[in-house]
C-alpha cells in the first residue's frame, strides 16, 4: 500500500513538472499506474491450519476450499454439548405408567357403571310388574317397599360410580399437567445448548474457507501448521482478468472525459514501441488532489489534479503496479 502512494506521488511530480497532463510524452492524456481490486481472505475460526494447497500465482475460482483449519476442539466441545442435553432428555419425567394405571381405573369404572344401568332396568321393570300386582291387590304394601328400596340403593351406587369416573380422569388430567409443568423446566436447560451447538457447527462449517470469486491468488499470509486466530490474514487474491489504470488529469482536462468514455490504454512493449488496449473510464475522483508534499512552493501548491480510473481487459500482459497511459484526444503526429 505504502510502494502505491510512493508511486503516485512520483507521477503527480511527474505530471506537474511536465506541466500539466496534455503534454505527457508521445502526445498521451494521462499517465498512471495499473491496480486492481484485491480481497484479503481471513480466518474466521481459531485453530492450526490443516492444509493449504493453493500456491501464489494459482487461478482460484469462486467456491474452491483454499485453506482448511483443523477443528477438534470444536467437535469435543460439540460432542460435550451432545453429552448434556442427552443427560437432560434422561431427566424429563414420564407420566405413562401412572396414566396406565388410572386409564385401567377408568375401564373398570365404565364397567361398573354398565352392570349397573342393566341391573336398574331389570330392576325398574320388576317394580312395575309389583306396582301393577299391587293395583291387583295380587302383591303386598311390603313388596312394594322392598323394591322401592333396592332401586334407591342401586341409583347412589350408579350416581358413585359415575362420580368415580369423573374423579379419574380429573386424576389423568391432573398427572399430565403436572408432568409438562416438570418438563418443560427441564426442556429449558436445552434451548441454551442447542443454540451453543448451532453456534459451534456454524463456526465448523466456516473451517473450510473458501473461495469467494474467481481470482488469482497473489500472497499467502500463512502457512500448513501454523496456528491462526479468527481474523488473521490468510492470503490476498484478485480478479487481474479486468485491471484499472489510475492516473490523473488537471482541470482543463476534465471537460474532454466522463464515465464510460472509451479511451486508449498502452503500455511499453519494448524501447520504441506502445501495446495498445481498448479501456473505458469508469471512475473520476469529485475532489482535486495538491500536487506532492515534497513540491512547497505556493505556485506549484496550487496546480490541482483529479485522479481517474480506466478500466482496461487483460490479455495477461499489465501486471499490477505496472506503468500505462492513456489516450482519448486525437493527436496529429509531429
Amino acid at each position: 500500500m505504502m510502494n502505491r502512494k510512493i508511486l503516485q506521488l512520483i507521477f503527480l511530480g511527474i505530471l506537474i513538472s511536465s506541466n500539466g497532463c496534455n503534454d505527457i510524452e508521445d502526445g498521451m492524456d494521462a499517465s498512471g499506474v495499473f491496480e486492481s481490486t484485491e480481497i484479503v481472505v481471513s480466518s474466521e475460526v481459531n485453530g492450526i491450519i490443516e492444509s493449504f494447497n493453493a500456491e501464489e500465482g494459482d487461478q482460484l475460482a469462486e467456491g474452491d476450499i483454499a485453506v482448511v483449519v483443523d477443528v477438534t476442539d470444536m467437535e469435543i466441545q460439540k460432542q460435550q454439548i451432545d453429552a448434556t442435553i442427552e443427560a437432560i432428555g434422561d431427566k424429563q419425567l414420564n407420566a405413562r405408567p401412572q396414566i396406565t394405571v388410572l386409564e385401567q381405573q377408568l375401564i373398570a369404572a365404565d364397567a361398573n357403571i354398565k352392570v349397573l344401568q342393566t341391573q336398574r332396568e331389570v330392576l325398574l321393570k320388576e317394580e312395575k310388574r309389583i306396582q301393577d300386582l299391587f293395583a291387583a291387590k295380587a302383591a303386598t304394601e311390603k313388596q312394594m317397599d322392598d323394591v322401592e328400596g333396592q332401586l334407591k340403593i342401586l341409583n347412589e351406587q350408579l350416581e358413585a360410580a359415575e362420580t368415580n369416573k369423573v374423579i379419574i380422569n380429573a386424576q389423568i388430567k391432573s398427572a399430565k399437567d403436572q408432568v409438562a409443568i416438570q418438563n418443560r423446566g427441564i426442556s429449558s436447560e436445552k434451548k441454551p445448548l442447542e443454540k451453543q451447538k448451532s453456534l459451534i457447527e456454524n463456526q465448523m462449517q466456516k473451517a473450510d474457507v473458501k473461495v469467494r470469486v474467481d481470482g488469482t491468488l497473489l500472497s499467502k499470509y500463512a502457512y500448513k501448521g501454523e496456528f491462526v486466530n479468527i481474523g488473521k490474514p490468510l492470503f490476498r487474491m484478485a480478479d487481474l482478468s479486468t485491471m484499472y489504470l489510475r492516473a490523473y488529469v488537471d482541470g482543463n482536462q476534465l471537460s474532454q472525459i466522463q464515465v464510460g468514455q472509451g479511451v486508449k490504454v498502452y503500455i511499453d512493449q519494448d524501447e520504441d514501441t506502445y501495446k495498445e488496449y481498448d479501456g473505458a473510464i469508469s471512475w473520476i475522483s469529485d475532489k482535486a488532489e495538491f500536487t506532492p508534499k515534497s513540491v512547497q512552493t505556493k505556485n506549484e501548491r496550487a496546480n490541482l489534479v483529479y485522479a481517474i480510473k480506466v478500466k482496461v481487459k487483460n490479455d495477461g500482459y499489465i501486471k499490477i503496479g505496472m506503468y500505462g497511459e492513456v489516450r482519448w484526444q486525437t493527436h496529429e503526429d509531429e
